[in-house]
Parts: structure tokens; sequence; C-alpha cells
């Protein structure tokens, strides 16, 4: 997919012809926000293919650590390759820095990569080309290893590309950053939702004394269900900690329930649903007594804190005979009900722009597949 006025062919070449690479600095972790130095980690080009300095990491970095490379200090422009990772998918992942910025730096399991001034080589153009499918397939039959996937500079410098004229570079990189800032803008719509009904909730609870146990407006059961046992197919969906996770032609649960992890690394997070289905035993589900709302439950429960009622070391737990003891605000039935309409008017606006996202991303991810050579 070209645009129509270009036909010329593109040059092929290798990163290592039109850049050079340089090496990251061992930081000392720990320091506060704004204290040391910017500091580029893997983390950083996981998140995103332009990199956000005002989320990187700071952290202390000795004057003889600086003075190991001279040209370890980060640029506008740069690019950043991932040296290791546990999945192939995610070895040689590349971040580009488009912000001005002094003193910025890379971290050791990462490598630097500079254009060339000479090279007529568009950087906004790299940092989409970089993340595309033609080069990501390259890059994962490059990636060496069993439990943890590495991949050298050398093997990546020498890989072949191929690159347009630089009025086509601008062309593309224009039509992506575009794509790009309307992403941007769509995340920050659904942060703003969803910031707003955690507000409201929290105002509820915060100007209100608590004047409910837990275990009096709600009940809880348990699941024996393995999430072995769900199937590809069937009638009926399965929830486990992560959502869906098969399916049934039977079910456990009917018209609505709060679904709450009991144990593990999500401990406490809980979920509205609604139809008939059924959930593996690592949730427990919660079903609202006569005379209060369950979804207006589920809000409260989203701001409720569950530290207090954690146990175990390795794998936390959860128990409702526990938090179940705990006092929540719970107003007259009508008031619950305005309440519940109000936070799923807005819950629902937030599903309306999670499909614009998934629109847009998919988008993108076409046009990545697409646009390159």
């Amino acid at each position: 997919m070209r645009f129509p006025e270009f036909t010329e062919e593109w040059k092929n070449t290798s990163l290592g012809k039109i850049g050079k690479t340089f090496n990251g600095l061992t930081g000392k972790s720990g320091s506060d926000f704004g204290q040391g130095f910017p500091y580029i980690t893997y983390k950083s080009i996981f998140d995103n293919s332009k990199i956000d300095i005002s989320r990187v990491e700071y952290v202390e970095i000795t004057d003889v650590e600086r003075k190991k490379e001279t040209q370890n200090k980060v640029q506008y422009g740069d690019v950043f390759f991932t040296t290791s990772s546990e999945t192939p998918d995610e070895v040689g992942m590349s971040s580009v820095l488009l912000d001005e910025i002094k003193d910025c730096y890379l971290n050791s399991f990462c490598f630097g990569y500079r254009l060339n001034s000479l090279s007529k080589t568009v950087p906004e153009y790299m940092r989409f080309y970089l993340r595309s499918q033609t080069i990501r397939k390259k890059m994962f039959v490059l990636a060496q290893g069993s439990t943890r996937f590495n991949i050298s500079k050398s093997e990546v410098m020498g890989m072949s590309i191929n690159i347009p004229e630089i009025e086509e570079q601008r062309k593309i990189a224009n039509l992506l950053t575009l794509l790009d800032d309307r992403i941007a803008t769509q995340n920050k719509i659904i942060e703003r939702l969803e910031t707003l009904i955690k507000g409201i909730t929290q105002n509820i609870t915060l100007h209100n004394k608590p004047n409910v146990r837990i275990s009096e407006c709600l009940e809880c059961t348990s699941s024996t269900l393995q999430e072995s046992d769900a199937l590809r197919s069937g009638t009926y969906p399965v929830y486990g900690a992560n959502g869906i996770v098969g399916y049934l032609d039977n079910y456990s649960t009917q018209d609505e329930a709060v679904y709450i992890i009991k144990d593990g690394s999500g401990v406490g997070t809980v979920s509205y649903v609604t139809g008939q289905c059924s959930t593996t035993g690592t949730l427990n589900t919660l079903q609202a007594k006569e005379g209060y709302s369950l979804q207006y439950l589920y809000y409260i429960l989203k701001v409720f804190n569950f530290e207090p009622y954690k146990t175990g070391m390795a794998i936390p737990h959860i128990y409702f005979k526990d938090y179940g003891k705990a006092k929540i605000f719970c107003p007259s039935y009508t008031k619950q009900l305005q309440y519940a309409r109000l936070l799923s008017a807005i819950d629902g606006k937030v599903s309306t722009e999670q499909n614009s996202l998934a629109s847009l991303s998919l988008q993108k991810q076409y046009l990545l597949r697409q646009m390159f050579i």
C-alpha cells in the first residue's frame, strides 16, 4: 500500500549503513522521581513506540559511568532496542525519543542507535517502520534462547531494510502520527471517564458514615470449577481472573453477579456481569440480598480497601468471612438505584470509547502491516 504519487523503488540498505550504535549505562535505582537523571529502560520501550520522558524512571548515574562512552547521552531521534526478553516477540523491540531533553541516559540492558546526519532518514518514520510487521518478523527469526531470548547489536545492524525517498517517509510518518495522536486522545477520554466514576464513588464513601456490614447486604458463594474444565465453545461463558476463559453448556449464575478475585496477583479485583454464566474457583460470586442494589455495591467495592484483609505471603488471599465484617455506606434502596444508574451510564460511555479505541488500534496495525515493504 502506497500513496499514489510515489512510484520509485525503495532503497535496500541495512541499519548499520545509515547509523551507529551506542551502549547504555548502569544506574542506581530507587531515586525519587525528578531526582538524578531520566533513564530509559526496557519498560519504556515496551510501552510505546514513542518514549514519553514524563513516564521514564529517574536514577543516579556516577560521573565514572557517564564517561564510559563519549556518546551515551540520549539525543532527539535516537532509537532504542531491547537486547533480552522472556518472549521472542519482545526481543529487539524498538522505541524512538522524539522529545528534546538534556542529560537523559539509556539502561545497560538496551542499546541505542543514532541515524547518520547524511542518511536522509526521518526519525518519525523510523519509529513506525521498526515496529512494523516487516521488521518484527525479522527480529523474531534472529531471537535466540530457550527460557530467555536475546539478540545482538551486530545482528540488528546487519538486518536488511528498505527505505523510500524522504518525502514518502514524511507522508507515511505524518499519517501514522495523526492516528497515534487520535489514539492518545481516545486513551485520555477513557482515563477521564474512569476517573470520574472513581471520584463519584469515593465521594460517596468519604462523605458518608459506614452503616452496613458487607455480609449484611451480600451473599458469597464459591466454585470448584477449574479453568481446564471449560470448553473452547459452548452456550454460556466461564469467567476466570482474566475474563472469559471458555464455555459450558450449563451455568451457575443467572441475571447478575459480582465476581471478585479471591487469590493471586489481582486479589480484590471486582467485575460486574449479567446473564447466565459460570466462574472458576479463583473467583467468588457475590449477590445482593433483598433491599440492596448489586450494581451500587459493585461500584462501592471497586474503591473498597481490601489490603487489611489480605493473608498469605507468596500468594495473597482474601476471605469473605474477614472483609464481610467491614462496614460500607448504603443509602436507601431508591438512592442506591439512582447512584447505580448514574455510574452505569458513565460506564456505558467508557465501553463506547473503548470500542472506538480498539477500532483505531486495528487501523494502525493494518497500516503497519501494509505500508512497509
